[in-house]
């Protein structure tokens, strides 16, 4: 941006100094530190001068916004434990009004610089039409019309629908006018989803440590969370994350098993966060990127994946069995639940009701049944006729196909089956070693969200739209 004004700056050390780190691989990895200190030590706020000083630096001096996307990706993640308002409210930082307002005051500052180079982008800049428009458009309006001539259509089903597919589109459409694909790494999104798991695993350990769930008699998973979500939503991300590595193990030609062998260690984290839908669909997609990998790779390098693979299947089964009695003892809640529904079944059930009773346009967000998770820790069932009291996120269905359903009717599936249909064209058309991955991220997210609602949370939907931008980018882009 400055340098479009200020043409010298283009050949100055700092302006090439500050591109360079931008598009590096330790620019993720930095950014996904700072989002794990700040979840771990309750340091949001530095940490968001930080990120906003990344953004600024980088929207006035690179070639384009690149850099932003590491932030947009991590910054979700960031809230602590001990600043998370539900379980503490007295105590958590954001009730200081001072607080709040630094908060909104890097809100405010990122917004108008991001905005002005997407204005900037757009003028100046011809780049034809994303792929995934006309989906995004049609999911867009399905949800700002989710529940209409229900009788129970409001201006807060309205919102949320806004807020819920900016979620989900907005950086899409923002990083394909403003980051120039054509030179940007096709490695550059994997770099990111790594330092994400690092980091996610880094969090994951903190739940065990400041929770006390070690040296609890009678360990629950419910004493797992974070200042962002709960064991679930931890679970839910890092398996979005996990396949990342096994890009590198198909692309490397020399020594691609050490990114096997960090896709196993990350598949061990999703494990740890103790999360049913997360271990069961994460798992599926490890082994469908296990066969992948063990198909597209040879020789030596074969070998070496297949025997990691079945070192990491045999190191689970001999540690359920050789030590079970602690397993069990750490993993009880996990163990003893058996096939403890938490009211889902229940819940499908209604959602199939209230869809016959409107099934056109549903009966909006607010309206329809969900399951919800108190501060607690606590499953609770909210039926039909019942609006949210949990806040502005209203109980969800914990699967996709029977939310949009209840909520949106039939005209939100269509929406959603079109959304889908075009991302699916997406992946396999001329398809990629990075398109590959990608929709083996974008897998976990859709396979935990038929059992969760992962892709009805905010911070699910920002990775989401990144990686989309990204695999459309990659037909452009550049192998270093």
């Amino acid at each position: 941006m400055l340098t479009a004004a200020f043409p010298k700056l283009e050949n100055m050390k700092c302006t090439r100094f500050l591109r360079a780190f931008f598009r590096s691989a330790y620019y993720p990895f930095l950014v996904a530190a700072l989002m794990a200190v700040s979840e771990l030590f309750a340091l949001e706020i530095p940490v968001y001068y930080i990120y906003l000083l990344f953004g600024i630096l980088c929207v006035f001096f690179c070639e384009d916004t690149l850099g932003v996307l590491p932030v947009v990706c991590c910054g979700y993640m960031t809230f602590s434990a001990q600043n998370n308002p539900g379980r503490f409210p007295k105590t958590t930082a954001f009730a200081d009004p001072k607080v709040m307002l630094a908060l909104a005051m890097v809100l405010i500052l990122a917004g108008i610089v991001l905005l002005g180079r997407l204005v900037q982008c757009i003028l100046l800049g011809r780049r034809g039409m994303p792929r995934l428009t006309f989906g995004f458009l049609a999911l867009g309006v399905a949800y700002m019309l989710a529940g209409a001539f229900s009788g129970y259509y409001a201006s807060d089903t309205f919102f949320y629908g806004v807020v819920q597919i900016l979620s989900l589109a907005f950086f899409y459409f923002y990083f394909f006018f403003t980051v120039d694909w054509e030179k940007a790494d096709k490695r550059y999104i994997f770099f990111i989803l790594m330092a994400i798991a690092a980091g996610l695993f880094a969090e994951i350990l903190g739940m065990y440590w400041q929770s006390g769930i070690l040296t609890a008699e009678y360990p629950d998973r419910s004493m797992l969370f974070t200042g962002w979500g709960i064991y679930n939503n931890v679970g839910g991300m890092m398996a979005m994350c996990m396949p990342a590595p096994f890009y590198f193990s198909l692309k490397s030609k020399k020594n691609g098993w050490l990114f096997t062998l960090l896709g196993c260690i990350f598949m061990l984290g999703v494990i740890l966060t103790q999360s049913r839908s997360a271990i069961f669909c994460g798992g599926a997609v490890f082994a469908a990127a296990a066969v992948i990998v063990l198909c597209r790779t040879r020789g030596k390098e074969r070998i070496i994946n297949a025997s990691l693979f079945g070192v990491f299947a045999a190191a689970l089964i001999v540690a359920v069995i050789l030590l079970r009695n602690n397993v069990s003892s750490l993993f009880t809640s996990l163990f003893g639940i058996d096939l403890n529904d938490n009211g889902r079944f229940e819940i499908y059930g209604n959602c199939f009701k209230t869809f016959r009773e409107f099934p056109i346009f549903g009966k909006g967000f607010y309206h329809t049944p969900g399951v919800v998770m108190t501060n607690d820790g606590v499953m609770h069932v909210v039926y039909p006729d019942s609006s949210s009291d949990f806040g502005f996120l209203p109980a969800r269905a914990h699967n996709t196909i029977l939310q949009l359903l209840a909520s949106g009717g039939i005209v939100a599936l269509v929406a959603y089956l079109f959304h889908r249909a075009q991302t699916l064209f997406l992946f396999f058309r001329r398809p990629t070693a990075e398109k590959t991955v990608i929709a083996l991220c974008v897998a976990s997210l859709l396979l935990t969200s038929l059992l969760d609602c992962h892709f009805f949370n905010f911070g699910p939907g920002l990775i989401y739209s990144c990686l989309l931008v990204a695999a459309e980018g990659s037909d452009r882009g550049r192998t270093a």
